[in-house]
């Protein structure tokens, strides 16, 4: 798709929006942060990474619609208490989306998985996404102001994957989705998620993930892109465009969810 320009960006302008997008130090969350730049909206990323945050930063299309960058893990209480802390001081933020989350390891499957690793999943997937949405819907009520939350969950939030840490945090926050949105709306809040496929990137390693059989296996029959995701998130975050929608899951996934992908093979 060819944009003309910005004033007649057929996928709507967020020049009205601060937004944050944790996980911003690569794949969906990079691909996020790139697109909203080229939307207008002013930026506040934050990823565990600060080199991987600062490769996003320096590769932003507007390098000024970058208005505060953050390190901290949000796989730990103190992390999401101080990005938290910092939000609350900050301009206000009135688009939220949650991409953070940990590299997944083949490995760690029902049996080997050690209860570090499950409590950083969870805890970054659930728990923060949850307090930060929770913590942002205050203050916008409080405000009287509008805004729209994207969770970046999996299409493994309903098909086992043999991650049962990655699963069970991605069937969380689809639940977690519903209970906010349910509760917000009626502040003119809005809260949807974005159900990947196979996107190369941050936490999916393709080359490891039989990538031949994922290809067969999705309809459109190539992988996505962090950009095929960001375009659905920037639309879910525009009121002009998707203002009756909350409390959905959209698939963005070229069609895998019609297609058995998971084998015997891939749970042994």
């Amino acid at each position: 798709m060819t944009l003309t320009s910005d004033h007649h960006n057929p996928l709507g302008d967020l020049s009205n929006q601060t937004v944050l997008i944790t996980g911003a130090g690569n794949g969906i969350g990079r691909g996020a942060a790139h697109h909203l730049a080229t939307l207008n909206a002013r930026l506040v990323l934050t990823d565990n990474s600060s080199d991987a945050l600062s490769e996003t930063i320096n590769s932003l299309p507007k390098p000024d619609s970058i208005h505060t960058s953050i390190v901290e893990d949000l796989s730990t209480e103190e992390g999401t208490s101080n990005l938290i802390k910092l939000l609350d001081s900050e301009e206000i933020v009135t688009g939220f989306v949650h991409s953070a989350s940990p590299k997944r390891i083949d490995s760690d499957d029902i049996f080997s998985v050690n209860t570090d690793t499950w409590d950083a999943m969870m805890n970054t997937n659930a728990r923060s996404g949850f307090m930060i949405a929770r913590a942002l819907g205050q203050k916008l009520t409080t405000l009287k102001r509008q805004g729209s939350f994207v969770f970046v969950t999996s299409l493994h939030a309903t098909t086992p994957r043999n991650l049962p840490h990655y699963s069970a945090s991605k069937a969380a926050q689809v639940m977690i989705v519903k209970e906010l949105a349910r509760a917000l709306g009626r502040h003119g809040i809005r809260v949807n998620a974005v159900a990947p496929g196979a996107i190369p990137g941050g936490g999916f390693d393709a080359e490891t993930s039989g990538i031949d059989r994922l290809i067969e296996c999705t309809s459109m029959k190539r992988l996505g892109t962090p950009e095929d995701v960001a375009r659905i998130i920037g639309v879910l975050l525009n009121d002009e465009l998707t203002g009756y929608v909350t409390g959905a899951t959209i698939p963005v996934d070229g069609g895998m969810a019609l297609h058995n992908w998971i084998t015997p093979t891939n749970l042994e």
